[in-house]
């Protein structure tokens, strides 16, 4: 597979925490498995769902798959302040910048300024009920695909 994310070049020797509770190689991975039918409508945030499509199926997804990353990976959370007040998220695990859902911007994306300055909580996040619940549902599909 042809990855074009942020930082797939080093992807692959990304590996998961001993105790991930998945079987997964490396981020590259994870990107193939959530690209082969995890990334879904329903995970997608309700606001892009009338525009989500098997061939964006990024959109939507970016701040429940950066806190699954985190849980799989290690790292931190970070955010880039978008039009209308809402954070992208994105990964930093070993000092490197991961961003599994930047594919959603299309040629926008080399515009936006992955800076590390914009820590991002689960707490904030999650406490949209419906957010929790679609990071809930990745996990489950993600546990019947490649859990232990």
């Amino acid at each position: 597979m042809e990855y074009k994310y942020l930082g797939h070049e080093t992807a692959g020797t990304v590996k998961p925490l001993a105790d991930s509770g998945y079987r997964l190689d490396s981020l590259n991975d994870l990107f193939d498995v959530l690209s082969d039918g995890i990334w879904r409508v329903e995970t997608c945030t309700p606001r892009m769902r009338d525009d989500w499509s098997e061939s964006n199926k990024t959109l939507g997804q970016c701040s429940i798959t950066a806190f699954l990353v985190q849980d799989i990976f290690g790292g931190e959370v970070y955010g880039i302040l978008r039009p209308g007040g809402n954070y992208h998220c994105y990964n930093v695990i070993g000092g490197r910048q991961y961003d599994l859902t930047i594919e959603q911007f299309g040629d926008e994306a080399s515009s936006l300024v992955f800076d590390d300055s914009n820590p991002q909580s689960r707490e904030t996040h999650f406490a949209k009920e419906e957010k929790y619940e679609r990071y809930l549902l990745l996990k489950s599909l993600l546990k019947e695909a490649r859990g232990k």
